[in-house]
């Protein structure tokens, strides 16, 4: 079992114990004869099961963590080696054993985490290769109890597709009060806020989680409903050193049934350019509203159902429902900013830090996942319309049998 959970704990959340007699000074116990012999005994039965246990932790770590393409040092016993010039990152990575690492931030996600480990479990790139990384968050929920839960029966032997190689639960709050409410993350007036702190979380798990052996990091949103099982093996095809698929969510027909859903990932335009010189150095701006004209194509609307699902295109920026990246471009200093940088923050900013730098972002015009719907409160309210009209309906149809009859 390699599940490790990393509490954020202060000295006022240790727990508290009750005075007992064998915590009180020395003084305050009668003389036994036998009480020394009785210590020297146990001390020595603690010392062999505390030998037996490094061994067996040691032996457990040196398998897991140390991970593949690591090498010990002559002459010493705990000092391994690892040549970062051979985690560069294949096209195909499941051939050559690299490593991955799944980042996936959470806050309030207990509905969604079944969904989530179920497309983990069903992924096709080796189980055995891929570690998993959670950062909790300002959360209320029931969320930490049930990701332990799920972790847990992933690593283990029996688990759907295999178990995963090893499992890290952080926990991290940032002083969000920005709602889960599908308008209260996606008003505008609280974009800018709400990505500088996400990206501060994507860097504290990421930071806390990245290992020398990891050649490839996917940030995945809990909240996907339906992705291909291939989606590592298909993005990392593309020998990009970050890439994402396409974004849509499913509507109910009345609403049209289908709608692009992640509108931060972009090419840069002029006019975007231009309105970045007039804003403030500390103004992110916010894509896809209209308080913030941009004009910039946008990988979504590029979307053709029956289009070419290796059809890619570069980009600028970048949205953070499903991205891999090479962990070199990380390694070099790209992050996700919690701050403006060039008027951007979180993965928008990633995407343009990481262009700066010289590295190759993309996008799949066609390849596309699928991001849960979240109604409204426009759509909630058209659908209490909705079914007051139908009730009134059926109201009515009644009510006629009876004068027919």
């Amino acid at each position: 079992m390699n599940l490790r959970i990393v509490p954020g704990l202060g000295h006022k959340d240790l727990p508290k114990y009750e005075p007992r007699q064998n915590y009180e000074p020395r003084s305050k116990y009668h003389h036994n004869p036998g009480r020394s012999g009785r210590v020297a005994r146990n001390i020595v039965l603690s010392v062999l099961t505390l030998l037996c246990f490094v061994v067996f932790i040691n032996d457990d770590v040196k398998s897991t963590v140390v991970g593949l393409g690591s090498s010990p040092v002559p002459g010493t016993e705990n000092v391994y080696f690892y040549d970062l010039n051979d985690f560069e990152g294949h096209p195909n990575g499941r051939d050559h054993d690299e490593r991955l690492l799944i980042c996936v931030p959470l806050r309030n996600a207990e509905p969604v985490l079944p969904m989530l480990f179920e497309h983990l479990h069903n992924m096709t790139y080796p189980h055995h290769l891929t570690d998993l990384a959670f950062l909790v968050s300002d959360t209320d929920d029931n969320t930490m109890t049930v990701l332990k839960r799920l972790l847990d029966e992933s690593l283990k032997k029996n688990a759907p597709g295999g178990p995963f190689n090893q499992g890290t639960i952080l926990e991290k709050d940032f002083g969000q009060v920005i709602g889960q409410g599908f308008d209260d993350r996606h008003g505008v007036k609280v974009q800018g806020a709400r990505r500088k702190l996400m990206g501060k979380a994507r860097n504290w798990l990421l930071s806390a989680s990245l290992q020398p052996y990891h050649t490839w990091v996917y940030w995945r949103d809990a909240d996907i409903e339906t992705a291909p099982t291939t989606i590592i093996e298909d993005l990392m095809k593309h020998n990009q050193d970050v890439i994402v698929p396409n974004v849509w969510r499913p509507l109910p027909e009345w609403l049209g049934s289908e709608q692009p859903y992640d509108l931060n990932s972009w090419q840069e335009s002029g006019a975007a350019l231009e309105l970045a010189k007039t804003l403030d150095e500390d103004e992110v701006i916010v894509e896809g509203y209209a308080e913030y004209a941009t004009w910039r194509p946008h990988l979504a609307y590029f979307r053709d159902a029956n289009g070419n699902v290796d059809d890619l295109i570069e980009l600028d920026g970048i949205g953070g429902v499903s991205i891999l990246a090479r962990s070199k471009v990380f390694r070099h200093g790209a992050n996700f900013p919690g701050f403006a940088f060039e008027n951007h923050a979180e993965t928008e900013a990633f995407g343009k830090m990481s262009r700066k730098m010289g590295f190759k972002v993309g996008g799949l015009l066609h390849y596309t996942v699928w991001h849960q719907y979240e109604p409204s409160e426009d759509d909630l309210k058209k659908m209490k319309e909705m079914e007051e009209a139908k009730l009134k309906k059926t109201e009515k149809k009644k009510a006629n049998k009876n004068v027919n009859a």
